[in-house]
């Protein structure tokens, strides 16, 4: 296309987007709506540049502020699937008080950046808000505040659809809004992309019900919290063998400064740190009042999350968090970006929810369940 034919192009363009425009302060509604639709067609179907775009957005902007909400919203229908519709006519759609109108571009516009999602779930009402939370994508910021702001029906919403993205912020938030409410317990216990850590503080609030419907339907969660802390059965010592003199000796010393009132985590981070394994089992079995064996456990596997959530539900500081990381640790060594990405998962864990599993895991520490053939589902099984 020569620049002789771009140039006459663009001025018919201006002269008719003109004409368009003064139709709206002079002409009648019927006129108004007419022309409204003529440009809205001519706009998808025809070949403009971006600037063009936006002047057609401007146009038709101030065509449909003289309809009727029945029409705005079929603008609205018909923009909707438009990946070239004006950003400026999509965020006025999107902000309209009428749902007919908003609803269908917050569902499925490509225009609405992140930003403005944000501050329609902030502003707008709970329809609104069910509506974003049924777009093919939700970003993360925009689904914390659909699980911060929206009712039931928005949090039962966002929770069965899989292109949404949590955070772990918006994780736990659901987790404790799930309490209670066995149907976004079960949702968001059987998506895909909940953190393990996050699985158990929901299986640890959930009901009996719900928790044996999500062990049928998450057989591979199952096993790696029968990996944890709640596989109570098991052997004795594994890696040290029998009970030593030596044992017996630092579960009387211990056992004694418990009583005493003197076990603390300043205790637990000195034996940590002189790598007092026996002390540390032990000290931690008291102060979470859990079999030692599964304190040995939780210190000695390579997947550190039952540890960090016994950690934080002492409130230890990272400082001692990372001593007894690294005297679990193979060789006593964790390489830079791990222990980073260890801090990072610690600093994001609740302590209330933490403190609810651990309560959870206790409270599964008697004999019927160390001697029940399948420990784990009785666990869950049990109310």
């Amino acid at each position: 296309m020569s620049l002789q034919f771009k140039t006459v192009r663009k001025a018919e363009n201006k002269s008719f987007l003109r004409d368009l425009d003064e139709a709206v302060s002079r002409g009648s509604p019927e006129s108004r709506a007419k022309a409204l639709w003529h440009t809205t067609d001519l706009m998808i179907a025809g070949s403009f540049s971006d600037d063009e775009i936006w002047t057609f957005g401007e146009v038709v902007t101030r065509l449909a502020e003289e309809i009727e909400v029945a029409a705005r919203a079929q603008l609205s229908e018909k923009l909707a699937r438009f990946d070239r519709a004006p950003a400026n006519i999509i965020h006025k759609l999107a902000f309209d008080d009428s749902i007919e109108v908003a609803g269908p571009v917050l569902r499925e516009s490509r225009q609405l950046e992140t930003y403005a999602l944000v501050a329609n779930a902030c502003t707008k009402s709970q329809a609104h808000l069910l509506s974003i939370s049924k777009r093919e994508n939700i970003e993360e910021r925009v689904t914390d505040e659909l699980v911060t702001r929206g009712n039931q029906e928005v949090v039962n919403s966002v929770a069965t659809n899989n292109g949404a993205r949590f955070s772990d912020f918006g994780f736990l938030h659901m987790v404790k809004r799930a309490e209670g409410d066995s149907i976004l317990a079960e949702q968001l216990g059987l998506r895909k992309d909940i953190p393990r850590h996050v699985f158990q503080q929901l299986i640890a609030k959930a009901t009996s019900d719900v928790k044996e419907r999500l062990l049928r339907e998450r057989p591979e969660m199952a096993k790696h919290i029968q990996s944890s802390v709640t596989e109570l059965a098991g052997e004795l010592q594994s890696k040290f063998g029998p009970l030593s003199r030596g044992h017996l000796v630092a579960k009387r010393v211990v056992s004694t400064q418990h009583r005493l009132g003197n076990l603390n985590e300043g205790s637990i981070s000195s034996y940590a740190r002189s790598h007092r394994l026996e002390e540390v089992t032990i000290g931690l079995s008291l102060l979470c009042a859990l079999p030692s064996d599964v304190i040995e456990r939780a210190v000695l596997d390579r997947n550190r999350e039952t540890l960090l959530i016994l950690c934080k539900a002492l409130n230890f500081a990272w400082d001692t968090t990372m001593a007894l990381l690294f005297l679990g640790a193979k060789d006593h060594r964790i390489t830079a970006q791990d222990l980073k990405d260890l801090e990072n998962e610690y600093s994001r864990l609740n302590i209330e929810t933490s403190r609810s599993v651990l309560a959870f895991y206790q409270s599964r520490k008697n004999g019927e369940v160390m001697d029940a053939p399948a420990p784990l589902q009785a666990a869950l099984a049990a109310p």
